[in-house]
């Protein structure tokens, strides 16, 4: 996922965080905030998650009058537009597979904090496979984003992993 631009901002901070049922002041207390080592309120660690309702054409979200591939009815991801990707190009259905999220890595190289904007900027990853019983070949697509705040500065590297299955995983 790339936005153009993420305002980070102290309402949607709290908001995340009582989402998340994270109760940490620093979140939402200014008065308090100032008394840590941070010096003011930051956003929790899987904020910058949030980046993507920034995206207008983000394909994980429902889009009014658009059939939602996440309903539930079929197995996971089988019936994701075929240019889904969960990360890289490691998403969506082609061949019969599904595809599905594999993990989600964040390195900080700094707080995210109120008042920052965000831009971001994907590139593909490493790439492997590995044989399944039961789905036949994984093919597994690391995507990395690097988030910088308006001063160019690196905030945030997420590291996430698409898994393409060569067929629906078989339930027997």
């Amino acid at each position: 996922m790339a936005v153009e631009k993420f305002p980070v901002e102290a309402g949607h901070i709290m908001m995340f965080a009582r989402s998340v049922g994270d109760a940490n002041p620093i979140y939402a207390d200014e008065s308090y905030a100032k008394t840590t080592e941070t010096g003011g309120i930051i956003a929790p660690p899987t904020f910058i998650q949030a980046s993507s309702q920034y995206d207008p054409d983000a394909s994980l979200r429902p889009k009014i009058g658009q059939k939602w591939f996440g309903s539930g009815a079929k197995p996971s991801g089988s019936n994701a537009p075929a240019e889904e990707s969960l990360a890289g190009d490691a998403g969506g259905t082609s061949g019969g597979g599904t595809g599905l999220h594999g993990g989600q890595h964040y390195t900080y190289h700094q707080n995210m904090k109120p008042g920052d904007v965000l831009t971001a900027e994907s590139k593909p990853g490493q790439r492997w496979e590995k044989e399944s019983k039961r789905a036949g070949k994984l093919i597994f697509s690391e995507s990395i984003t690097e988030y910088k705040n308006q001063n160019g500065e690196l905030v945030v590297t997420a590291r996430s992993v698409g898994i393409q299955t060569e067929r629906v995983v078989d339930q027997g």
